[in-house]
């Protein structure tokens, strides 16, 4: 079972945690990670999730486990469902939404991945590919993107035009 590090209302530490699954206690708070992975054709690498899941495209993300920094547990995402080594490229923290009880971080990355080196975690990502920004809302537009991942995406795209 996943332990998960609690942090107080200024995303500090608290030296409490929660396991996956168990209700966030008030006035604490829990990370979520997103990335935005955009190779130099301005494409973004998407993935479509499990039907478990909910079976809509989104971007990698997910929840660092205790002991982990937000930045580590990111990457450790990518690992987790792409298969992929990132830590040495260069990542961008570009927003912080505070939600009801989580900490929602997201991340830009400018990586050219051969999408052939990509070992999916089958458990939950069902594909992947690169798409275009004009995809990527058309997949919004048609109720085939996750919700929460489409707000995320307008957020980088208000990020890559003030870059």
């Amino acid at each position: 079972m996943e332990k998960r590090d609690l942090y107080d209302e200024n995303k500090k530490l608290t030296g409490e945690t929660i396991y996956k699954g168990e209700k966030v206690p008030k006035g604490r708070y829990y990370i979520t990670v997103v990335v935005w992975i955009q190779n130099e054709e301005d494409e973004f690498l998407i993935q479509k999730r499990v039907l478990k899941k909910d079976g809509k495209w989104s971007t990698t993300g997910g929840h660092p486990v205790s002991g982990e920094t937000s930045k580590q547990g990111i990457f450790t995402e990518i690992e987790e469902e792409l298969g992929l080594d990132l830590t040495n490229e260069e990542i961008t923290l570009f927003k912080t939404i505070k939600t009801e009880d989580d900490f929602v971080d997201l991340y830009y990355l400018k990586a050219n991945i051969d999408i052939n080196n990509i070992v999916i975690q089958e458990e939950e990502v069902a594909d992947v590919k690169w798409a275009t920004i004009e995809e990527i809302k058309n997949l919004i537009n048609s109720g085939e993107f996750s919700d929460s991942h489409a707000e995320f995406f307008d957020d980088c795209m208000k990020f890559i035009n003030k870059k």
